[in-house]
């Protein structure tokens, strides 16, 4: 691999170890999206219930008409709540849940990145199955439990990608990546440390106490992983809390790396062989991040999907329900192009 992609390479793998990442690219090939997934007609008033076809890949949106833009590559990038080395689940329910959920979208024709965060929380359809590996059916549950179910390998990756292409109304993600968040120290120290201003709930966090916040600091390993991995349960909404300094993170972990020219080549290879067996995927590197080199990032284009978090008074987890309407307008904005009349 030449000398000027180890840049991206950090990171890349450290976005996604950061977020908690799971990223894939399915055979380095772009799917195309079905005509019926697409071809479809909505309400101004009812944006994502009620569709009815139209025109083969042409949809209408509060009196606009817009086609599904092609010149995307979908990336879906996992975190896993796992602190050790990838290895096969024991059983068909114990592949680890997916803390960190995060979408990367590429833009051939800008040549820009967008980034998509997911609530843990977020309720959708996933597939159940049994610790023998058998189907159980499909039930609307927290999105971070889909992982769970499978090897704990490429099939949880798999199952954890249906999902979120069901979420987004059936875009069609061409890769994933999950890490288990043990590996977060080693990326965060391989390029020096990430400097954050501390965001609200620090207080929250064991083992962190000098984090105050509103404060500056250059983040050293162990305070990395606990700032973007813990939170305390006890809080309510506490995973939108961490959610929040995931994306911070990300977005200051990405600046650092463009703008740190002197980036050492040597410690950069050592990060991937470190966190290599942490990681899941299925993705060309060296021909991903030779794609990636050409794009930009903005913190702007950081979209957190909308909604609100609920307490069930019966199971007594946290339950994010999507906004449905203000999701689609995001859905039309980083998927679509408006139709020139």
């Amino acid at each position: 691999m030449k000398k000027n992609k180890i840049p991206l390479m950090i990171a890349l793998i450290g976005m996604v170890v950061v977020i908690g990442v799971v990223f894939v690219i399915i055979h380095q090939k772009t799917k195309n999206p079905k005509e019926e997934d697409f071809g479809t007609e909505v309400s101004a008033d009812n944006a994502n219930k009620t569709m009815e076809k139209w025109q083969e890949g042409v949809i209408t949106y509060q009196g606009k008409d817009y086609v599904y833009n092609q010149d995307l590559s979908i990336y879906y990038l996992m975190g896993i709540d796992i602190e050790g080395p990838v290895q096969k689940a024991s059983d068909g329910i114990s592949g680890g849940q997916s803390d960190a959920n995060f979408l990367l979208v590429a833009d051939k024709e800008t040549k820009q990145l967008t980034v998509f965060s997911i609530n843990r929380n977020t309720m959708t359809d996933i597939e159940l199955y049994g610790i023998d590996g058998s189907h159980l059916g499909t039930e609307v549950r927290q999105i971070n439990l889909q992982h769970g179910y499978g090897d704990g390998m490429k099939l949880s990756c798999s199952l954890a990608v249906e999902a979120v292409e069901k979420l987004f109304y059936n875009i069609p993600i061409n890769g994933y990546m999950s890490i288990n968040m043990g590996a977060i120290p080693a990326i965060n120290d391989a390029v020096g440390g990430v400097t954050v201003t501390i965001l609200p709930g620090v207080d929250q966090l064991p083992g962190i106490d000098e984090l105050e916040e509103g404060q500056t600091i250059t983040l050293n390993g162990k305070q990395a992983y606990t700032y973007v991995r813990d939170r305390d349960c006890g809080v309510f909404d506490s995973a939108t809390y961490r959610m929040r300094r995931q994306e911070q993170y990300v977005s200051e972990f990405l600046k650092k790396v463009k703008t740190d020219s002197g980036t050492n080549v040597a410690a950069a290879m050592d990060l991937y062989q470190a966190v290599d067996d942490y990681l899941v995927t299925d993705v060309d590197f060296e021909k991903l991040v030779t794609e990636l080199l050409q794009y930009e990032y903005d913190s702007n284009r950081l979209y957190t999907v909308p909604g609100e978090t609920k307490l069930n008074e019966v199971t007594h987890f946290e339950e994010f329900y999507v906004d449905e309407e203000a999701f689609y307008e995001q859905i039309i904005q980083v998927f679509y192009k408006e139709v020139e009349q």
